[in-house]
């Protein structure tokens, strides 16, 4: 919103620093000010106010937060006027309001005698600096009124207003028929229902409430007497009315943010005096007021200064306090001695002025801590750490094995990826999940149709995230995610149902999900394609820092490629049968280079303790052998690794699968796989012989075991 700096300092005297004292002190109190421009010597400034600040949606509001943050004094505009005593307002006119919720008051003034004419320079060159176009003296007013003070009003054409049975001039709030047609100021005929509210004389409507004025009873050249109205209307009920209508003006968005209950008079009178001295005329005696304000006006909250200063790290004294939230409009009540802090102890009971009410209807003591503390200035508030006096909370087991799980898989050069916890009902029934077959769970009201489902896998969403980055040709992807999948307990459940979370019967199982597939290095070095044993390193590399045993099992899954697929068991193959994940590698030839994918339930990785045992290098020397085996394609690594394992002597103590090569010079449907042998003894250097000897005998075994013949 714009605001003429001119304008402003008819309120509070212009600081030393002019322009940009402004917009520095305003910018730091919460109204920040993004812009300026000049036209001719006023600048006009662009700032930013919040939604829940209407009362500095004017000129003066401004002016009084400028007044408190550099020490000044406010200087409101004068509401002084000469009232004729021939006759009342109330013989005049009368107000009718059906709905106090709607409408808790309305006021109203009545000037005769006016001339309805262009308006002064100054008062064009006000409005039109601020983006606001001249239509009439007696218009303009009006406007200038509610930007002076927030307080939107509306100047009837008092003749044009229909009379009741009594003879008064009558404007009843009440609810517009349904299909009621209205034509307002713009010259739209609008169609009204029920929800709309209207004021109406005993004929039709004259406008519609809080929104617009009606085009039949507007102010005009012909005009001479004068029916102004101020009222005061529900934020929420302006709010539905103008979003209906598809409307949004200057009135209906202060009204709908909350204006000032108790400006509505002061509002009106002064307007009036400035009608008077721009179009003549005379202010009829009295005023006609009708109200209902809410039971719980006004609002207060009690202010503790030591706990003021305890939460906000400062060591105010009562008096600075008093000066800040008095100068902000707030009444405080001495309530005595409050807590001490800093040598300093007050407490006083603080009542919220008329034009925050809306800011402090549900008020905390927190919410008057935040208007010291922003004025006091929170560049002024030191920098420091606060004092924990409890000790810190234990760690649970499931964030340690997260932590755990991150670490090893950091290391290991994958990076951490979080997605949405939900993704869309096709790639849910795509992927496999560790729940089976078990029914998803469903949102009932869900973002889009893309985020429809709770996630039975990870895998979705991070395949996602790996092809994101393949189209924008990196050369390698490694990703991993560790969060929950869901399951339905019955099938159909929504959640956000409207019965208890308790009653949805889903699950949820702790997994991590890993993706990865590319190639490692740089031309001019020596490149490393990321393959389906990388991944299965990673399993077995995760499973070992967690004291967990894994093995692997051929398997066949959706997504995944035949005859590179596996899933992973807890413990030794054929000791039990426990599929804790699977990996492998996807099975779609679009993709910019392969990917291979995993997932693994947490919980059964984490149910050992893991034992750490060091043990020292031994001090002579191992010796290296590498062996090529020929065997059939159908038999895995794993069983080589087991029947190895089985036939190791205690010399033995690694080995490794180093290459698996198939192509010319191989029988078809063979492979020869190479593995890499140490042998190193713990109390004397191994002879060459021993290690041949140790050696053949195990080679042996394999050849009779799995060689092709």
């Amino acid at each position: 919103m714009e605001f003429s700096t001119n304008w402003i300092t008819d309120y509070v005297d212009m600081p030393e620093g002019g322009v940009d004292e402004i917009a520095a002190r305003l910018t730091a109190a919460g109204m920040a000010v993004e812009g300026r421009r000049e036209v001719g010597d006023d600048v006009v400034l662009d700032i930013d106010v919040t939604t829940n600040r209407p009362d500095c949606m004017n000129h003066l509001g401004l002016a009084r937060e400028l007044a408190v943050l550099t020490g000044q004094e406010l200087k409101p505009p004068s509401i002084e006027i000469d009232e004729d005593g021939s006759e009342s307002a109330t013989s005049i006119a009368a107000i009718q309001i059906d709905d106090f919720t709607f409408c808790p008051r309305f006021n109203a003034l009545i000037v005769r005698g006016v001339e309805v004419g262009p308006s002064p320079e100054w008062l064009v060159d006000r409005l039109e600096a601020i983006g606001s176009r001249s239509i009439n003296n007696i218009v303009d007013v009006t406007n200038y009124v509610m930007w002076e003070l927030g307080q939107p009003m509306h100047a009837f054409d008092l003749h044009k207003i229909g009379k009741n049975g009594d003879g008064l001039h009558e404007i009843r709030v009440r609810t517009a028929t349904e299909g009621e047609a209205h034509v307002t100021l713009d010259g739209v005929e609008r169609t009204l229902d029920s929800t709309i509210h209207v004021l109406a004389d005993p004929q039709s409507a004259v406008s519609l409430a809080g929104i617009m004025g009606g085009e039949e009873s507007e102010v005009s050249e012909a005009t001479t007497d004068l029916l102004l109205e101020a009222a005061h209307w529900n934020p929420t009920g302006i709010r539905k009315a103008a979003g209906k209508l598809g409307m949004h003006t200057d009135a209906s968005h202060r009204f709908e943010r909350g204006a000032d209950p108790e400006a509505c008079l002061w509002a009106l009178r002064r307007a009036a005096k400035l009608m008077v001295e721009l179009g003549g005329g005379r202010v009829v005696s009295g005023h006609i007021e009708v109200k209902k304000l809410a039971s719980d006006w006004p609002p207060r909250v009690d202010l503790d200064l030591g706990r003021l200063n305890t939460f906000g790290g400062t060591e105010l004294d009562a008096s600075a306090t008093e000066r800040i939230l008095q100068g902000l409009g707030f009444e405080l009540q001495d309530q005595g001695e409050g807590s001490e802090v800093g040598g300093h102890a007050a407490r006083w009971q603080v009542t919220a002025p008329s034009w925050r009410w809306y800011d402090f209807e549900a008020a905390h003591a927190q919410d008057v801590y935040e208007e010291v503390l922003r004025i006091y200035g929170f560049d002024n508030i030191r920098t420091t750490l606060p004092s924990l006096g409890a000790p810190d909370g234990r760690t649970g087991r499931e964030h340690t094995l997260r932590r755990r799980v991150q670490d090893v898989l950091a290391a290991a050069g994958l990076a951490e990826a979080v997605n949405f916890a939900f993704h869309d009902a096709e790639s849910d029934d795509g992927y496999p999940s560790l729940y089976g077959d078990r029914p998803a769970m469903l949102l009932a009201n869900p973002l889009s149709e893309r985020y429809s489902t709770m996630r039975r896998s990870l895998l979705p969403n991070l395949v996602d995230s790996a092809r994101f980055n393949q189209r924008r040709n990196a050369d390698a992807v490694r990703l991993f995610e560790i969060g929950h999948i869901f399951v339905a307990g019955k099938p159909g459940v929504m959640v956000g149902d409207e019965h208890d979370a308790s009653d949805w019967g889903h699950e949820e199982m702790d997994v991590v999900a890993m993706v990865l597939g590319g190639r490692l290095g740089t031309p001019w070095e020596h490149q490393v394609a990321l393959d389906f044993y990388d991944l299965k390193g990673m399993v077995e590399a995760l499973a070992a820092e967690m004291g967990a045993e894994v093995s692997f099992r051929a398997s066949e899954l959706p997504k995944l490629r035949r005859g590179a697929t596996a899933e992973i068991l807890l413990g030794t193959a054929g000791a039990n049968d426990q599929v804790i994940g699977y990996l492998g590698q996807l099975d779609d030839e679009t993709d910019a280079f392969p990917l291979y994918a995993a997932e693994i339930a947490l919980e059964p990785l984490g149910r050992q303790e893991l034992e750490l045992e060091t043990r020292p290098p031994s001090r002579y020397p191992s010796i290296a052998v590498d062996s090529t085996l020929t065997h059939s394609k159908e038999v895995a690594w794993r069983e080589l690794a087991t029947a190895i394992e089985s036939m190791a002597t205690p010399d033995l103590v690694r080995f490794g699968l180093q290459d698996r090569y198939e192509g010319q010079g191989v029988p078809p449907g063979a492979v020869n796989t190479t593995i890499h042998f140490l042998y190193t003894a713990e109390t004397r250097s191994l002879t060459q012989e021993e290690v041949n000897e140790r050696h053949t005998a195990l080679t042996a075994h394999l050849e009779t075991r799995f060689g092709l013949r």
